[in-house]
């Protein structure tokens, strides 16, 4: 074989190589990340990869934005200032309502990360103490809302067997409540109880994936840009957050380490829903029918829709890693 013909061949092999490898994100593409929530469990491992450098090594910087709650999460995807939104899985009515954006991963099913909780000294021990008491939720028409209301169906009370009386979800606020007794219970993120716990102030009674299955509690909107324009990136993203799920569950110590410093809460308290929590985190993204069920009903039932919508218009699993 001559030296030209030779240089052919190997140039055409290297083209041939090239073009079969997987494309990678390009080298240090920027996502920008929306929270719905700074703390919320669901939601932090973005904090974790971002802090342990996974993201950084699968070739994404992170720009993390927290917001006060889904709405504003939502209004900024809306405006194109979101790559990434990172929520609770009834967002993605909003896709349904024409936000541009899709469902990418299914972060985590049941709702471990929410709880039922009542002041230190309540008489109340059992979930069925809760018939006819007034419980704390954030706002009305909210998924706290919603879950407390799927509680007294399940109990067989109906609608409206439990009060619930709408207080915001800031801690100081649930503190102050409990103490004077404003409210019997309040429903609420795992960890504030836990927290309350240490001081007396207030108790997990249940959490909410005690009576409440699968729903999706939580996933990961794509912008339609992002889907567009860089599919690279994302399913780069997608793998990133995969790693740092993994190493989660692998790294009791040093996941909660950094989660204490996320939430401010003290590692042991951390170290308490790490356990009760962990578990509820897909292994690998997928949206499975449970939850996909439980959530085309939420849609209705929270009056984000009219009507249930077709699910699978909501969501892709086309990013996730083969």
């Amino acid at each position: 074989m001559t030296r030209t013909l030779w240089r052919s061949v190997a140039g055409a092999a290297l083209v041939l190589a090239v073009s079969a490898a997987p494309i990678p994100a390009l080298a240090d593409t920027t996502i920008v990340v929306g929270k719905a929530s700074a703390t919320a469990d669901p939601i932090i491992p973005i904090n974790v990869g971002d802090r342990l450098g996974i993201f950084k090594k699968h070739g994404i910087d992170l720009k993390i934005i927290d917001f006060a709650g889904g709405p504003k999460m939502i209004q900024a995807m809306t405006a194109g200032d979101i790559d990434i939104a990172d929520g609770a899985g009834t967002e993605m009515a909003f896709i349904a309502k024409g936000v541009p954006m899709l469902a990418v991963c299914e972060v985590s099913g049941p709702f471990s990360f929410l709880s039922i909780g009542v002041p230190w000294d309540s008489p109340i021990k059992s979930v069925t103490a809760l018939k006819g008491a007034k419980v704390g939720v954030s706002t009305a028409g909210s998924l706290t809302e919603w879950l407390v209301r799927e509680l007294s169906i399940k109990e067989g009370w109906g609608h409206d067997g439990i009060t619930t009386v709408a207080i915001g979800n800031a801690t100081a606020t649930i503190v102050a409540v409990f103490r004077e007794h404003l409210v019997d219970a309040d429903l609420g993120v795992t960890s504030q109880f836990l927290n309350m716990e240490d001081k007396q102030i207030g108790r997990l009674l249940l959490p909410v994936s005690d009576y409440e299955g699968p729903a999706a509690a939580g996933t990961l909107d794509a912008s339609k840009h992002l889907i567009d324009t860089n599919p690279g990136a994302l399913r780069a993203f997608i793998a990133a957050w995969i790693e740092t799920v993994d190493y989660m569950r692998a790294h009791k110590a040093e996941t909660v380490k950094i989660e204490s410093g996320i939430t401010g809460f003290p590692e042991d308290v951390m170290s308490r829903e790490y356990d009760l929590t962990i578990g509820m985190f897909t292994k690998g993204c997928a949206f499975d029918a449970p939850s996909l069920a439980t959530l085309k009903r939420s849609f209705v039932d929270l009056k984000l829709l009219d009507a249930a919508p077709d699910m699978s218009k909501l969501y892709t699993e086309a990013f996730l890693p083969k």
